[in-house]
């Protein structure tokens, strides 16, 4: 498949890049300044771009079957709520103009149920700092659970998104995050990049949210 990676040089960004590149795909990574991406590799393309852009964006994306958004407005942006809903709203946008129908966006575990009703971002103990991005992402989950034209994804991460090892084994949930016997959700980097290069193989959860965990 010929797959674009929105915000390939972030936390996520890159480790999707390159389990799809060692899956044998054509990648076109954008980002605002692409050549901190020090991966190099025959079937990757980079590609500068604001994704506030939309028909910009749009033009560059088509011809892919795929398009993944890792997108983050930073977390020490002070108009990081603003400017999340904005750039996704652009990426979603620019995505049903590039003809393009399978839309795969990577959030945040914020607007996952904690017990019924009771979404994590609403928790006393949630991070202040995190907030804004997190109910950010929230709330554009609920804009995306609209979306009729395209075949759309969203994956939470675990709570605890970490680096770590490849090691291609996870579980998999829907709302709620996936503890394991110590109650612990956590996930490292290398594997939620592979769980995602999976479902754009599989197909499991169109038109629905996942979670992940070990």
């Amino acid at each position: 498949m010929k797959i674009a990676i929105i915000g390939a040089t972030g936390f996520v960004g890159p480790k999707v890049v390159n389990e799809a590149l060692s899956r044998g795909h054509e990648v076109t990574a954008f980002a605002r300044q692409p050549e901190k991406l020090d991966i190099e590799n025959e079937m990757l393309t980079k590609q500068s771009v604001d994704v506030t852009d939309t028909d910009i964006l749009a033009n560059l994306m088509v011809g892919h079957d795929v398009v993944i958004s890792t997108f983050n407005a930073g977390w020490t942006n002070p108009n990081l709520y603003s400017d999340f809903l904005k750039g996704a709203r652009s990426i979603q946008e620019a995505t049903k103009k590039a003809g393009i129908k399978r839309y795969i966006f990577v959030g945040g575990a914020g607007s996952l149920e904690i017990e019924p009703g009771v979404q994590l971002v609403d928790t006393p103990n949630f991070p202040a700092e995190y907030k804004p991005g997190a109910t950010s992402a929230r709330d554009y989950l609920t804009e995306l659970k609209n979306e009729q034209e395209l075949d759309w994804t969203f994956l939470s991460p675990a709570i605890n998104l970490h680096p770590g090892n490849r090691t291609g084994v996870y579980r998999l949930g829907t709302d709620t995050p996936v503890f394991n016997e110590a109650g612990k959700n956590d996930i490292s980097v290398d594997d939620l990049a592979v769980a995602l290069l999976d479902e754009v193989e599989q197909n499991r959860f169109v038109k629905k949210r996942f979670t992940l965990g070990y």
